[in-house]
Protein backbone atom coordinates (compact mmCIF):
# COMPACT_ATOMS: atom_id res chain seq x y z
CA UNK A 1 0.00 0.00 0.00
CA UNK A 2 1.33 3.45 -0.76
CA UNK A 3 2.68 5.64 1.90
CA UNK A 4 -0.20 8.46 3.15
CA UNK A 5 2.85 11.15 2.94
CA UNK A 6 4.24 13.34 5.27
CA UNK A 7 6.00 10.98 7.52
CA UNK A 8 3.33 11.26 10.02
CA UNK A 9 4.20 9.58 12.78
CA UNK A 10 7.71 7.89 11.83
CA UNK A 11 10.40 8.18 14.34
CA UNK A 12 13.28 9.33 11.67
CA UNK A 13 15.94 9.37 15.14
CA UNK A 14 16.52 10.44 18.53
CA UNK A 15 17.13 13.47 20.09
CA UNK A 16 17.56 14.88 23.69
CA UNK A 17 16.96 18.79 22.60
CA UNK A 18 12.70 18.55 23.75
CA UNK A 19 9.66 16.56 23.64
CA UNK A 20 6.02 17.04 22.84
CA UNK A 21 4.93 13.95 24.84
CA UNK A 22 0.81 14.04 26.01
CA UNK A 23 0.84 17.20 24.37
CA UNK A 24 3.21 18.82 27.41
CA UNK A 25 6.38 20.81 25.28
CA UNK A 26 9.93 20.59 27.02
CA UNK A 27 12.83 21.94 26.30
CA UNK A 28 15.96 19.47 28.04
CA UNK A 29 12.76 18.56 30.39
CA UNK A 30 12.12 21.73 31.46
CA UNK A 31 8.33 22.70 30.72
CA UNK A 32 7.74 25.70 28.27
CA UNK A 33 4.81 27.12 30.21
CA UNK A 34 7.86 27.62 33.28
CA UNK A 35 10.06 28.74 30.76
CA UNK A 36 7.61 31.51 29.10
CA UNK A 37 7.00 32.78 32.33
CA UNK A 38 10.35 33.05 34.24
CA UNK A 39 13.06 32.45 31.85
CA UNK A 40 15.17 35.04 29.19
CA UNK A 41 15.64 33.63 25.60
CA UNK A 42 19.20 34.05 26.50
CA UNK A 43 19.15 31.28 29.40
CA UNK A 44 17.07 29.10 27.03
CA UNK A 45 19.83 29.50 24.57
CA UNK A 46 22.45 28.44 26.42
CA UNK A 47 19.78 25.72 27.79
CA UNK A 48 19.40 24.55 24.39
CA UNK A 49 23.36 23.82 23.59
CA UNK A 50 24.29 22.90 26.85
CA UNK A 51 21.73 20.63 28.36
CA UNK A 52 21.40 23.21 31.93
CA UNK A 53 20.37 26.14 32.58
CA UNK A 54 23.34 28.88 33.18
CA UNK A 55 24.25 30.28 37.10
CA UNK A 56 24.26 33.87 37.07
CA UNK A 57 28.04 33.76 36.16
CA UNK A 58 27.70 31.85 33.29
CA UNK A 59 24.88 33.64 31.89
CA UNK A 60 26.26 36.85 32.13
CA UNK A 61 29.42 35.43 30.36
CA UNK A 62 27.01 33.74 27.59
CA UNK A 63 25.35 37.14 27.10
CA UNK A 64 28.70 38.51 26.36
CA UNK A 65 29.69 36.12 23.82
CA UNK A 66 26.48 36.71 22.24
CA UNK A 67 26.72 40.65 22.11
CA UNK A 68 30.50 40.91 20.78
CA UNK A 69 29.07 38.60 17.92
CA UNK A 70 26.50 40.87 16.81
CA UNK A 71 28.01 43.10 14.46
CA UNK A 72 27.85 41.69 10.91
CA UNK A 73 30.61 42.24 8.07
CA UNK A 74 29.72 45.81 6.54
CA UNK A 75 30.11 43.64 3.15
CA UNK A 76 26.63 41.33 4.26
CA UNK A 77 24.77 45.14 4.36
CA UNK A 78 26.49 46.47 1.18
CA UNK A 79 25.05 42.96 -0.77
CA UNK A 80 22.05 43.74 0.63
CA UNK A 81 21.71 46.95 -0.46
CA UNK A 82 22.51 45.52 -4.22
CA UNK A 83 19.11 42.88 -3.81
CA UNK A 84 16.04 44.15 -4.99
CA UNK A 85 14.54 45.30 -1.96
CA UNK A 86 11.11 45.96 -3.11
CA UNK A 87 9.06 42.94 -4.25
CA UNK A 88 10.63 40.17 -2.30
CA UNK A 89 10.11 38.37 0.38
CA UNK A 90 12.78 38.82 3.49
CA UNK A 91 12.78 35.33 4.29
CA UNK A 92 14.89 35.10 0.81
CA UNK A 93 17.40 38.13 1.51
CA UNK A 94 17.87 36.32 4.61
CA UNK A 95 18.50 33.47 3.08
CA UNK A 96 20.93 34.61 0.92
CA UNK A 97 22.44 36.72 3.54
CA UNK A 98 23.19 33.66 5.79
CA UNK A 99 24.54 31.97 2.96
CA UNK A 100 26.93 34.95 2.38
CA UNK A 101 27.95 35.11 5.95
CA UNK A 102 29.47 31.66 5.81
CA UNK A 103 32.33 33.04 3.56
CA UNK A 104 33.17 35.92 5.86
CA UNK A 105 33.39 33.04 8.81
CA UNK A 106 37.64 31.80 8.52
CA UNK A 107 36.38 28.82 10.83
CA UNK A 108 33.12 27.70 8.27
CA UNK A 109 34.52 24.72 7.27
CA UNK A 110 36.27 23.59 10.61
CA UNK A 111 34.09 21.01 12.02
CA UNK A 112 35.50 20.80 15.52
CA UNK A 113 33.37 20.73 18.29
CA UNK A 114 34.49 24.02 19.67
CA UNK A 115 34.88 25.77 16.18
CA UNK A 116 30.66 24.58 15.35
CA UNK A 117 29.96 25.93 19.11
CA UNK A 118 31.63 29.62 18.10
CA UNK A 119 29.96 29.56 14.83
CA UNK A 120 26.89 27.93 16.57
CA UNK A 121 27.54 31.31 18.51
CA UNK A 122 28.06 34.20 15.56
CA UNK A 123 24.76 32.97 13.53
CA UNK A 124 22.71 33.35 16.42
CA UNK A 125 23.93 36.76 17.37
CA UNK A 126 24.04 38.08 13.97
CA UNK A 127 20.98 36.84 12.71
CA UNK A 128 18.59 39.71 14.48
CA UNK A 129 21.04 42.13 13.55
CA UNK A 130 20.61 41.01 9.57
CA UNK A 131 16.97 40.79 10.01
CA UNK A 132 16.48 44.10 11.90
CA UNK A 133 19.18 45.94 9.23
CA UNK A 134 17.29 44.77 6.40
CA UNK A 135 14.07 46.02 7.43
CA UNK A 136 15.74 49.51 7.61
CA UNK A 137 17.46 49.56 4.70
CA UNK A 138 14.36 48.99 2.40
CA UNK A 139 12.76 51.71 4.22
CA UNK A 140 15.88 54.12 2.90
CA UNK A 141 17.68 53.96 6.52
CA UNK A 142 21.18 52.95 7.85
CA UNK A 143 21.21 49.99 10.26
CA UNK A 144 21.56 50.25 13.75
CA UNK A 145 24.20 48.83 15.55
CA UNK A 146 23.37 47.00 18.79
CA UNK A 147 23.51 48.16 22.21
CA UNK A 148 25.62 46.03 25.37
CA UNK A 149 23.01 47.38 28.03
CA UNK A 150 20.10 45.94 26.09
CA UNK A 151 18.90 41.87 26.39
CA UNK A 152 18.71 40.01 23.59
CA UNK A 153 14.99 40.66 22.79
CA UNK A 154 15.50 44.41 23.74
CA UNK A 155 18.20 44.70 21.23
CA UNK A 156 16.67 42.93 17.98
CA UNK A 157 13.57 46.11 19.04
CA UNK A 158 16.01 48.57 19.55
CA UNK A 159 17.82 47.95 16.11
CA UNK A 160 14.62 48.36 13.96
CA UNK A 161 12.91 50.88 15.54
CA UNK A 162 16.29 52.86 16.83
CA UNK A 163 14.78 53.56 20.04
CA UNK A 164 14.67 51.59 23.36
CA UNK A 165 11.57 49.37 23.86
CA UNK A 166 9.30 49.64 26.52
CA UNK A 167 8.73 46.69 29.08
CA UNK A 168 6.15 45.49 27.87
CA UNK A 169 7.46 44.89 24.22
CA UNK A 170 10.65 43.72 25.83
CA UNK A 171 8.54 40.80 27.46
CA UNK A 172 6.42 39.93 24.83
CA UNK A 173 9.69 39.53 22.64
CA UNK A 174 10.89 37.22 25.20
CA UNK A 175 8.05 35.11 25.53
CA UNK A 176 8.04 35.11 21.45
CA UNK A 177 11.46 33.76 21.05
CA UNK A 178 11.25 31.45 24.19
CA UNK A 179 8.12 29.97 22.79
CA UNK A 180 10.03 29.28 19.13
CA UNK A 181 12.94 28.43 19.95
CA UNK A 182 12.39 24.58 19.42
CA UNK A 183 10.04 22.20 18.21
CA UNK A 184 10.73 18.90 18.02
CA UNK A 185 12.02 17.63 14.53
CA UNK A 186 9.15 19.81 12.26
CA UNK A 187 10.03 20.56 8.94
CA UNK A 188 13.11 23.26 8.67
CA UNK A 189 14.64 21.22 11.95
CA UNK A 190 14.91 17.83 9.88
CA UNK A 191 16.31 19.58 6.79
CA UNK A 192 18.81 20.97 8.87
CA UNK A 193 19.77 17.60 9.94
CA UNK A 194 19.60 16.03 7.02
CA UNK A 195 22.05 18.80 5.55
CA UNK A 196 24.66 18.32 8.30
CA UNK A 197 24.12 14.47 8.37
CA UNK A 198 26.50 14.74 4.79
CA UNK A 199 29.03 16.77 6.98
CA UNK A 200 28.10 19.34 5.39
CA UNK A 201 28.90 22.76 7.45
CA UNK A 202 26.96 24.75 9.81
CA UNK A 203 26.21 27.66 7.80
CA UNK A 204 24.85 25.58 4.74
CA UNK A 205 22.43 23.56 7.42
CA UNK A 206 20.93 26.75 8.64
CA UNK A 207 20.74 28.14 4.96
CA UNK A 208 18.34 24.91 4.29
CA UNK A 209 16.44 25.30 7.82
CA UNK A 210 15.55 28.70 6.45
CA UNK A 211 14.47 28.06 3.01
CA UNK A 212 12.11 24.98 4.71
CA UNK A 213 11.11 27.88 7.24
CA UNK A 214 10.22 30.09 4.04
CA UNK A 215 7.42 27.92 3.07
CA UNK A 216 4.01 29.02 4.48
CA UNK A 217 3.26 25.91 5.77
CA UNK A 218 5.55 26.09 8.03
CA UNK A 219 7.14 29.35 8.64
CA UNK A 220 4.91 32.06 7.31
CA UNK A 221 1.37 31.12 9.08
CA UNK A 222 1.44 34.03 11.25
CA UNK A 223 1.63 36.40 8.61
CA UNK A 224 -1.71 35.26 6.99
CA UNK A 225 -3.18 35.32 10.22
CA UNK A 226 -2.71 39.15 10.20
CA UNK A 227 -3.74 39.34 6.36
CA UNK A 228 -6.67 37.39 7.01
CA UNK A 229 -7.95 39.59 10.22
CA UNK A 230 -6.86 43.03 8.26
CA UNK A 231 -9.15 41.55 5.61
CA UNK A 232 -11.89 40.88 7.87
CA UNK A 233 -11.79 44.47 9.73
CA UNK A 234 -13.86 44.22 12.66
CA UNK A 235 -15.81 42.08 15.05
CA UNK A 236 -18.90 41.83 13.90
CA UNK A 237 -17.55 40.81 10.57
CA UNK A 238 -15.82 37.80 11.81
CA UNK A 239 -18.56 35.37 12.07
CA UNK A 240 -19.76 36.17 8.25
CA UNK A 241 -16.19 35.71 7.31
CA UNK A 242 -15.91 32.18 8.98
CA UNK A 243 -19.36 30.98 7.89
CA UNK A 244 -18.40 31.89 4.11
CA UNK A 245 -14.72 30.47 4.85
CA UNK A 246 -16.74 26.97 6.05
CA UNK A 247 -18.86 27.13 3.50
CA UNK A 248 -16.12 27.09 1.02
CA UNK A 249 -13.66 24.95 2.90
CA UNK A 250 -10.90 27.01 3.08
CA UNK A 251 -8.19 26.87 5.75
CA UNK A 252 -8.72 29.31 8.89
CA UNK A 253 -4.93 30.18 9.08
CA UNK A 254 -3.58 29.87 12.86
CA UNK A 255 -5.58 26.73 13.89
CA UNK A 256 -5.03 23.22 14.93
CA UNK A 257 -1.63 21.58 14.61
CA UNK A 258 -0.25 18.19 12.93
CA UNK A 259 1.25 16.87 17.44
CA UNK A 260 -1.26 18.93 19.50
CA UNK A 261 -4.84 17.35 19.50
CA UNK A 262 -6.31 19.32 22.70
CA UNK A 263 -3.96 22.81 21.78
CA UNK A 264 -1.43 24.21 21.64
CA UNK A 265 0.46 25.08 25.14
CA UNK A 266 2.44 28.25 23.22
CA UNK A 267 -0.62 29.83 22.60
CA UNK A 268 -1.98 31.07 25.66
CA UNK A 269 1.36 32.76 26.49
CA UNK A 270 1.02 34.79 23.44
CA UNK A 271 -2.75 35.38 23.62
CA UNK A 272 -2.06 37.25 27.02
CA UNK A 273 0.87 39.50 25.59
CA UNK A 274 -1.61 40.38 22.32
CA UNK A 275 -4.30 41.20 25.02
CA UNK A 276 -1.77 44.27 26.37
CA UNK A 277 -0.34 45.32 23.25
CA UNK A 278 -3.43 45.22 21.31
CA UNK A 279 -4.38 47.70 23.98
CA UNK A 280 -1.80 49.69 24.80
CA UNK A 281 -1.71 50.48 20.83
CA UNK A 282 -5.23 51.70 20.82
CA UNK A 283 -6.27 48.52 18.62
CA UNK A 284 -7.68 46.23 20.74
CA UNK A 285 -9.95 44.99 18.15
CA UNK A 286 -7.17 42.61 16.50
CA UNK A 287 -7.34 41.04 20.15
CA UNK A 288 -11.24 41.16 20.44
CA UNK A 289 -11.67 39.95 16.69
CA UNK A 290 -8.40 36.97 17.55
CA UNK A 291 -10.74 36.02 20.20
CA UNK A 292 -14.15 35.93 18.57
CA UNK A 293 -12.57 33.90 15.97
CA UNK A 294 -10.97 31.52 18.66
CA UNK A 295 -14.28 31.04 20.11
CA UNK A 296 -16.45 30.29 16.70
CA UNK A 297 -13.86 27.62 15.37
CA UNK A 298 -13.65 25.98 18.17
CA UNK A 299 -16.96 25.66 18.35
CA UNK A 300 -18.05 24.84 15.12
CA UNK A 301 -14.66 22.47 13.92
CA UNK A 302 -13.11 21.76 17.38
CA UNK A 303 -10.03 23.29 16.34
CA UNK A 304 -8.28 25.15 18.83
CA UNK A 305 -5.20 28.29 18.42
CA UNK A 306 -1.58 27.55 17.61
CA UNK A 307 1.66 29.43 18.44
CA UNK A 308 0.96 31.04 15.69
CA UNK A 309 -2.70 32.69 15.68
CA UNK A 310 -1.73 35.36 18.95
CA UNK A 311 1.51 36.52 17.48
CA UNK A 312 0.49 38.01 14.57
CA UNK A 313 -1.85 40.62 16.20
CA UNK A 314 1.27 40.99 18.83
CA UNK A 315 3.86 41.64 16.45
CA UNK A 316 1.50 43.96 14.30
CA UNK A 317 1.02 46.15 17.62
CA UNK A 318 4.55 46.78 18.29
CA UNK A 319 4.75 48.31 14.80
CA UNK A 320 7.10 45.17 12.99
CA UNK A 321 5.91 44.67 9.85
CA UNK A 322 3.82 41.61 8.22
CA UNK A 323 6.64 40.42 6.31
CA UNK A 324 9.03 40.39 9.29
CA UNK A 325 7.27 37.57 11.27
CA UNK A 326 8.73 34.75 9.76
CA UNK A 327 12.12 36.08 9.61
CA UNK A 328 11.60 36.90 13.41
CA UNK A 329 10.74 33.34 13.76
CA UNK A 330 14.22 32.42 12.57
CA UNK A 331 15.81 34.42 14.61
CA UNK A 332 14.48 31.98 17.41
CA UNK A 333 14.41 28.87 15.96
CA UNK A 334 17.95 29.35 14.96
CA UNK A 335 18.90 28.53 18.56
CA UNK A 336 16.90 24.92 18.18
CA UNK A 337 18.45 24.39 14.68
CA UNK A 338 21.65 24.94 16.09
CA UNK A 339 21.09 22.63 19.00
CA UNK A 340 20.05 19.76 16.72
CA UNK A 341 22.89 20.43 14.49
CA UNK A 342 25.41 20.51 16.75
CA UNK A 343 23.54 17.25 18.52
CA UNK A 344 24.04 15.29 14.83
CA UNK A 345 27.59 16.07 14.40
CA UNK A 346 28.32 14.36 17.86
CA UNK A 347 26.79 11.30 16.55
CA UNK A 348 26.75 11.58 13.11
CA UNK A 349 25.25 8.96 10.15
CA UNK A 350 24.09 9.45 7.21
CA UNK A 351 20.22 10.35 6.81
CA UNK A 352 19.12 8.42 3.79
CA UNK A 353 15.30 7.28 3.96
CA UNK A 354 13.94 4.93 1.24
CA UNK A 355 10.88 6.03 -0.42
CA UNK A 356 7.82 3.45 -1.84
CA UNK A 357 7.61 3.06 -5.27
CA UNK A 358 4.25 3.13 -7.08
CA UNK A 359 5.16 4.03 -10.57
CA UNK A 360 4.59 1.66 -13.58
CA UNK A 361 5.81 -1.63 -13.20
CA UNK A 362 8.58 -3.26 -15.58
CA UNK A 363 8.85 -1.96 -19.21
CA UNK A 364 10.48 -2.83 -22.66
CA UNK A 365 12.30 -0.26 -24.26
CA UNK A 366 11.63 0.62 -28.09
CA UNK A 367 13.76 2.35 -30.32
CA UNK A 368 12.81 5.78 -30.99
CA UNK A 369 11.69 4.61 -34.75
CA UNK A 370 9.64 2.35 -33.55
CA UNK A 371 7.33 4.34 -30.95
CA UNK A 372 3.93 5.75 -31.92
Amino acid sequence: MPSTGGLEGVVATTSAVSSIINGVLTYKGYDIDDLAEKSTFEEVVYLLWNDKLPNLSELEAFKKELFEEMTVPSEIFEQIKSFPLQGVHPMGVLRSAVSALGLYDSEADEMTEAANKRKALRLQAKLPTIVAGFSRIRDGKDPVAPRNDLSFAGNFLYMLFDREPNSIEIEAFNKALILHADHELNASTFTARVCVATLSDVYSGITAAISALKGPLHGGANEQVMKMLSGIGSVDQVEPYLEKAFANKEKIMGFGHRVYKNGDPRAKHLKEMSRQLTKISGEPKWYDMSVKMEEIVAKEKGLLPNVDFYSGSMYHSMGISRDIFTPIFAISRVSGWLAHILEQYANNRLIRPRAEYVGPGHRNYVAIEDRK
